[in-house]
């Protein structure tokens, strides 16, 4: 039933299927859009701009060095921890055309985190940004990693300007912390090096990995999702069959505020926008809202990705509400749940109704959007090109239309598994390609699907999962902590905060700051809780298991709200 049930409900001029094995790989994607759109913008950052032609010179050159100047091999990783400039993708697309695995690692990482990260993957090689170069000194040493790339934020740029900014960055801001890597090669020096030099572009089969994606699914610790060349391809030829019809090969301008190392700006901005040759303005700190506004009104840009978070901190702005909008046809959301108020008061200030759409980072990451041309608010849409939906019971059943259930997804975009995890890998994705995603939908009859709550303790913050066992492993390194807990509990701003319940261990005396102090050293900044609150005993089950779900029950009455 369900294979035959989405063949009518895609609008006119959207075909139900694509090729996935229309490329080998990402490289031959590459190669025909560098040369077809040679001479067309593809990548802005901090007044400089990169053609197609100019991004495939310099990728070639990184490349060059990494197969003329290092032992690394074909199916090695190269740990790439950058935040959105111009450096990223030349890395991105000179690491893939050596024939090495990308693994995409947040800057914003503490060492602990780094260090799970590296060595789970294995990675061989790191590019980092000089500013966390001193956590990179203490993680290194303990990991596989032998070379070391550092750039810093104005490398790119012309002579004059690049020393302007890149000496305020470093002494006037403060923000690059004194490091010592002796064997570290500066990412110019890297570039170099490699041009002039050949370049052999690996040769990968569309079932070799070529990223691995950081994720805890739907729990647990990190794992790595092991994207394919196809699964990408796939998830690129889906975003270009939806947007075909609203966004013009070679001749759009898209705003990047969201970072290209998270899943869905990666796939979106550096895969499939340079599939179709578009243009993309990275911003490099979307926080500093005044700065990107600005860099907005330079632009007469045709689309915008983000995430509620942001929509809601932009119509707030005063400056953003007197941008010229007029050529905004496209405004994608994903990572987190729209809210309606959020899309009512974005169209309101912009004149463009948001798409929203879904996926995980297990699927490349999107599953589902809804077509600009039929968008229904407060739904994720209908399912990409090529790919099949459906819910289930707990038993596993496949339920009938409007029911509630876990939602499934099958595709070619759905990943070959997590990175040396095959248990955790059978618990997600069965023998016939369905991946359980954790969260819980309904289809609707038009085939509309409806995200209605998740089925784990995953809490998401403006896009990112946070996982309560990560955040309740390191709260129990604290001397002192008997108990705890956490969970999320609704914000206006970031969809989710997070709460931490703590039992204290008998005579000791433990206050909110310590805690605080604690997390902050060993999480991200996203990850650090929101609120805690001390209690004398946590609710469990008969084996002691703690009930994340009570606390959350409880937390939503006192909000006036149901489970």
């Amino acid at each position: 039933m369900i294979e035959n049930f989405w063949k009518d409900k895609y609008p006119s001029g959207i075909a139900a299927e694509i090729n996935p094995d229309e490329y080998p790989n990402i490289q031959a994607v590459l190669k025909q859009s560098c040369q077809r759109f040679a001479n067309k913008p593809a990548f802005s950052n901090l007044g400089k701009t990169l053609t197609y032609g100019e991004l495939y010179e310099l990728s070639g050159a990184f490349a060059a060095y990494l197969q003329q100047h290092t032992d690394l091999q074909p199916g090695d990783r190269i740990a790439l921890q950058l935040p959105n400039l111009l450096q990223y993708p030349i890395a991105v697309f000179g690491a893939i055309r050596a024939g090495l695995i990308v693994v995409n690692t947040n800057p914003l990482y503490t060492a602990r985190e780094m260090e799970h990260q590296f060595n789970d993957s294995g990675a061989k090689a790191l590019v980092c940004l000089a500013n966390m170069a001193h956590l990179a000194e203490t993680v290194v040493p303990k990991t596989a990693i032998k070379y070391v790339i550092v750039t810093e934020v104005a490398d790119l740029l012309p002579p004059l300007k690049r020393l302007l900014i890149n000496s305020v960055i470093k002494y006037v801001k403060k923000m690059v912390p004194a490091y010592h890597l002796p064997n570290a090669i500066k990412f110019n020096e890297v570039l170099n090096k490699g041009r002039g030099q050949a370049v052999k572009d690996a040769s990968p089969l569309a079932g070799d990995v070529a990223v691995l994606q950081y994720t805890g699914g739907t729990t647990g610790v990190a794992k790595g999702a092991m994207l394919t060349h196809r699964n990408l391809i796939a998830n690129m030829l889906q975003c270009k069959e939806l947007m075909a019809s609203n966004l013009d090969e070679g001749c759009e301008i898209l705003i990047t505020p969201l970072p290209l190392y998270h899943i869905y700006a990666f796939t979106f901005h550096c895969m499939a926008m340079m599939l179709i040759g578009n243009h993309n303005v990275l911003i490099s700190n979307p926080r500093d809202l005044s700065a990107m506004v600005k860099e907005l009104s330079k632009w007469k840009f045709s689309g915008f990705i983000g995430l509620n978070t942001l929509f809601v901190a932009l119509c707030q702005s005063e400056e953003f509400r007197k941008l010229d909008f007029s050529g905004l046809k496209v405004t994608l959301s994903g990572g987190m749940a729209l809210q309606s108020a959020a899309a009512e008061r974005w169209k309101e200030v912009t004149g463009c109704e948001i798409c929203e759409g879904y996926g995980m980072t297990e699927t490349s990451p999107v599953a589902t959007v809804n077509p600009i041309q039929k968008i229904q608010i407060g739904t994720i849409g209908i399912p990409v090109p090529s790919t099949l939906c459906r819910v289930i019971d707990d038993a596993g059943n496949e339920l009938s239309l409007g029911s509630t259930g876990e939602l499934c997804v099958k595709g070619p975009q759905v990943m070959k598994g997590y990175w040396q995890r095959q248990e955790a890998t059978d618990e997600i994705l069965d023998a016939d390609g369905w991946l359980k995603t954790g969260d819980i939908a309904i289809i609707q009859p038009d085939g509309y699907l409806r995200i209605v709550d998740r089925k784990k303790d995953m809490i998401l913050i403006s896009g990112f999962n946070v996982y309560p066992n990560e955040l309740e492993d390191v709260l129990a390194l604290l001397p002192g902590v008997l108990q705890c807990a956490a969970i999320g509990i609704p914000d206006e701003k970031s969809g989710e905060a997070i709460k931490l319940f703590i039992v204290v261990k008998p005579g000791i005396h433990l206050t909110k700051e310590q805690v605080m102090e604690h997390m902050r050293a060993n999480v991200t900044g996203y990850k650090v809780p929101r609120t805690l609150e001390f209690r004398d005993a946590l609710p469990t089950t008969n084996v002691g298991k703690i009930l994340r779900r009570e606390l959350r029950a409880e937390e939503l009455k006192k909000l006036g709200l149901k489970k």
